[in-house]
């Protein structure tokens, strides 16, 4: 008789529920030995890996797929270059499990204090970007917690191929192999189940397109690690520094189109406009940038940039496409950012260090930058070794989300035979 897919899901959870104690008391030695390995292992299988992500390409061509998320689906040889240094910098992190913090004496005499834990099972959805399998795969693995991987149907061969090296991993230190699963099966009805046994699944992760994350958010029964836009701000203050403020807004919209953390929004005050836009102008275009702008901008730049609409405000274009506003006054960024952004990232360039430490303050979002391109908002940039994802929520995590993320404190208590009285 086959399987369900209901069926299936529950016997990848109750496993994943079974594995997750045994990787909770795994010792830091033998966890690191699993990542090390895999990194070898990963190292080793280059030639299948690129075969699979061949097959994985040449489908998406034929289904269709756009630019943008064949660049995130693509392994190259620097990408797997890059899972190998996340999987042993993820490695050489301090282990945070079983840390205990801020122990103290209460007069009854017991010791009270907070011990950093695993959060359990760890489902995470996502699409096209198979180097995800491994960021995912790894930081639930430190930080103690067993993982139920499903990506896109796009990307099927090369997460299966990057599966086999985990599973080389974990089988030389010694772990189970249901630590880390990876959904066979590209039934959509997978997904479903995954987000809807809190039984077996602790929390979900997805990563992809804004309507996965808002079907996600909407039907889980179990919470959610999200962020569902990436509307990413560069403000030029009238202080800024023409040369860095050139720097940062060409490497936050050119460096890559796709990612979240790119630029879709520059602003501009007024007083440094006809200084930093007109160049500006002229490297997105010899990049092939498609500029759209307030009126300001459109009287300043001519030719060069057509109108702006209000949904162009709220755009995420993943694209080489800018919407440019020039803005008064730094008040008026601020409420441009924190009207039309998505709490995801955004930057100021300045030397005025009193406007830096406002905007650092006044802006509601996960990252907030200072004369740096939002493009280092990601959890390998930030020495996590590498991220499960980003939060724009408030709760439980908020931003990159790397080891701290993925694990929960409980109370610990000491005494010496101590009863309240």
């Amino acid at each position: 008789m086959t399987e369900s897919v209901h069926d299936y899901m529950n016997r990848l959870g109750r496993a994943a529920r079974e594995a997750s104690r045994v990787v909770a008391r795994a010792s830091t030695a033998q966890k690191n030995r699993a990542l090390q390995a895999a990194a070898a292992a990963l190292d080793a299988a280059r030639e299948e890996l690129a075969e699979a992500n061949r097959k994985d390409l040449e489908n998406g061509r034929g289904n269709g797929l756009d630019e943008a998320m064949l660049d995130r689906l693509a392994l190259t040889p620097a990408r797997i270059d890059d899972m190998i240094e996340g999987l042993r910098q993820v490695a050489s992190l301090a282990d945070p499990i079983g840390e205990i913090r801020d122990m103290r004496y209460l007069p009854s005499g017991i010791q009270v204090g907070k011990m950093r834990v695993p959060l359990g099972v760890i489902g995470i959805i996502y699409e096209s970007r198979p180097n995800v399998t491994i960021d995912a795969a790894s930081l639930c693995l430190k930080s103690g917690n067993a993982t139920i991987l499903r990506g896109g149907s796009e990307a099927i061969h090369s997460n299966q191929a990057i599966a086999r090296c985990i599973q080389l991993g974990l089988a030389e230190a010694g772990l189970p192999a249901a630590a880390v699963q990876v959904v066979e099966t590209t039934d959509r009805e997978a997904v479903g189940r995954l987000i809807s046994m809190p039984e077996y699944v602790d929390v979900i992760v997805p990563r992809g397109g804004k309507s996965l994350i808002e079907r996600i958010s909407r039907d889980a029964r179990v919470p959610v690690i999200k962020h569902l836009d990436g509307v990413c701000h560069v403000y030029i203050d009238e202080a800024a520094d023409l040369d860095k403020a050139i720097r940062v807004a060409d490497n936050a919209k050119t460096q890559r189109y796709a990612p979240c953390n790119t630029m879709e929004t520059l602003l501009v005050d007024a007083a440094i406009a006809e200084r930093v836009l007109p160049p500006l102008a002229t490297i997105y275009h010899d990049k092939g940038v498609e500029l759209r702008g307030c009126e300001r901008t459109c009287a300043l730049l001519g030719g060069a940039v057509t109108a702006a609409v209000e949904d162009d405000w709220f755009a995420e274009y993943n694209a080489p496409i800018l919407a440019i506003r020039i803005v008064d006054s730094l008040d008026a960024a601020i409420e441009h950012i924190n009207h039309y952004g998505s709490h995801h990232t955004d930057a100021i360039v300045t030397e005025n260090f009193t406007r830096a430490r406002r905007f650092l303050t006044e802006v509601d979002s996960s990252s907030v930058m200072v004369n740096a391109s939002t493009r280092f908002a990601d959890g390998f940039e930030y020495g996590l070794g590498a991220e499960i994802g980003i939060s724009t929520d408030k709760l439980h995590a908020r931003g990159p989300v790397g080891l701290e993320g993925l694990t929960s404190e409980k109370y610990v208590v000491f005494g010496d035979g101590h009863i309240r009285t």
